[in-house]
């Protein structure tokens, strides 16, 4: 298949376009810096120079792609209106570079977009979305606009996503080498989470089943973890047994208000802020995955420990670790 990727050089992008590749597809990739896409070590893959602002650039992506997988877009900014400009605005132009298709679009949005449930209660696709963060309005506004889209779509909401080159994951496992790990209030909040070798696969699946178009799908592996279990694996994959230390919600709260304001008078983004604190302190974030497994019968089947001593691996080769 010739299929397009926006975001192929992030984390997740990462994944699967290694994974597309090992398909024997024909990729092509928008990339705004071609010295980051070389040291991912591509082979086959043809870079469009640009951002998901160039319009030009989304338009020659998009002629004659079979699939446009659309993974750009910020995690951290310093308002909604940021947010809103890469996350809603880019993924409007990326539609109008796409038309009346026949390319299906793959939009990977976010458990974000979707809010979060309480404890023993996993969310499906039926629920009413509601975000609690600006990041996951910006995502939900996304999948609104593509709902409306004349082309082929499907939208994927992945969950907490760990795996080789992330470097958000990437601060547990080091603050867990030191021997501790802090979480979140008695780090009881309940998480689904994915390694991203298995996301790219069940985006893949998402962009080639029969069955995915006009679907919206949650990617989890089935598992569910509290931020405390998943804080003691971490340590379990880099030999350690972690001193798990409970941050009080309030004092949690003032530090996250603290840093982010000073984030925003010096002109920065941070995905630490007062609101994203709404996301850390929420009491779940969990979600069923059995819809796209009916439809695509894909699944993730990493387990946790596999996938996190994996990752810890490759952080140690190459140096992060």
């Amino acid at each position: 298949m010739r299929v397009f990727v926006t975001g192929g050089t992030g984390f997740v992008g990462a994944h699967l376009v290694k994974a597309l590749e090992r398909r024997g597809d024909d990729v092509s990739c928008l990339v705004r810096s071609p010295a980051k896409a070389e040291a991912l070590g591509w082979r086959n893959v043809r870079m469009v120079r640009g951002d998901v602002d160039d319009a030009a650039a989304l338009k020659e992506g998009c002629a004659g792609a079979d699939v446009v997988y659309h993974l750009a877009g910020r995690i951290s900014a310093r308002d909604l209106d940021e947010f809103m400009r890469v996350n809603r605005n880019g993924t409007e132009r990326l539609l109008e570079a796409i038309g009346s298709g026949p390319a299906r679009l793959v939009l990977v949005s976010s458990i974000a977009a979707a809010g979060p449930t309480t404890p023993g209660r996993p969310i499906d696709e039926a629920r009413v979305p509601a975000p609690v963060t600006d990041y996951g309005r910006s995502k939900l506004a996304a999948e609104l606009l593509v709902r409306q889209a004349a082309c082929p779509w499907t939208i994927v909401r992945p969950v907490v996503v760990y795996g080789e080159w992330d470097r958000e994951i990437l601060k547990v496992f080091r603050i867990a080498r030191r021997g501790f790990a802090p979480v979140f209030g008695k780090g009881d909040q309940e998480i689904s989470v994915i390694y991203a070798g298995d996301l790219a696969e069940g985006l893949i699946a998402a962009g080639t089943s029969t069955a995915a178009p006009g679907r919206t799908y949650f990617a989890a592996h089935p598992q569910v973890l509290t931020t405390r279990e998943f804080s003691k694996a971490v340590g379990g994959a880099v030999g350690r047994d972690v001193r798990v230390i409970g941050v009080p919600r309030f004092v949690a709260r003032a530090a996250l208000w603290t840093i982010g304001s000073a984030a925003h008078l010096a002109g920065i983004s941070t995905v630490l802020s007062a609101d994203k604190a709404n996301e850390f302190l929420a009491p779940a974030w969990t979600c069923r995955t059995d819809a796209i497994k009916h439809d695509t019968g894909w699944s993730a089947t990493t387990a946790l420990t596999s996938g996190l001593a994996r990752t810890a691996a490759w952080y140690r080769e190459h140096g992060w670790l």
